[in-house]
């Protein structure tokens, strides 16, 4: 067994009812067999065998794997499900919430595997804050002009432009102008009960 694939075996008192089967009904629904997926998702076929059978329960980075894997989210992963009346999120409905500076309006509906905001970012706000955290970010500017830093490369993206990256790359988003930037923003999320707004940690400055 890879050191990746270390985890809890499952006990009685272990919540996997609802994760087991859908890990392998969704492979099926995929066509992909157990060592295809296995393979692509850096697992044995025996270990994704046991988690498939509930005898092991996956960590959460191996849960988005499968779920870029199988073409779907966490959430369906973890058989959960958002009710009809939430996939429409209207105008008079985005309260914006404000974090470090920023202003963001919650665009898409609560729940789901990944997570819509509309951000702006005024001039000199949380530039110097480096993020690192699992899943994938798009960002599309609506206006003015951002920076964009990704590892240790710098863009300026004007309206218009956007940026689709792994999120494990250290970066960081800055406004260029003194009239800020207003952006598009989804990402994905690890599902958490305390996953709202994921601005991710503070590592650092980038030089």
């Amino acid at each position: 067994m890879n050191a990746s694939e270390a985890g809890p075996a499952a006990g009685p008192g272990d919540e996997l009812p609802s994760v087991a089967p859908q890990l392998r009904g969704l492979r099926r629904r995929s066509g992909l067999t157990l060592e295809a997926a296995a393979r692509a998702a850096g697992l044995s076929p025996a270990h994704l065998s046991r988690l498939e059978t509930g005898q092991r329960q996956p960590s959460l980075p191996m849960l988005l794997a499968l779920a870029r894997i199988y073409g779907t989210t966490v959430s369906e992963l973890l058989g959960e499900r958002v009710a009809d009346r939430d996939a429409i999120v209207r105008a008079g409905d985005m309260e914006p919430v404000r974090a470090g500076g920023w202003t963001y309006f919650q665009a898409g509906a609560p729940g789901r595997g990944m997570q819509a905001l509309r951000v702006r970012v005024p001039y000199g706000s949380q530039g110097d804050i480096v993020r690192v955290h699992p899943g994938e970010e798009w960002v599309y500017v609506l206006g003015g002009r951002l920076r964009l830093r990704l590892g240790d490369a710098t863009h300026l993206l004007a309206p218009g432009d956007s940026a689709h990256f792994d999120s494990l790359t250290p970066h960081r988003l800055a406004a260029e102008d003194h009239d800020g930037v207003e952006l598009l923003f989804v990402h994905t999320l690890l599902q958490s009960p305390t996953a709202t707004l994921c601005l991710g940690p503070l590592t650092g400055e980038l030089p």
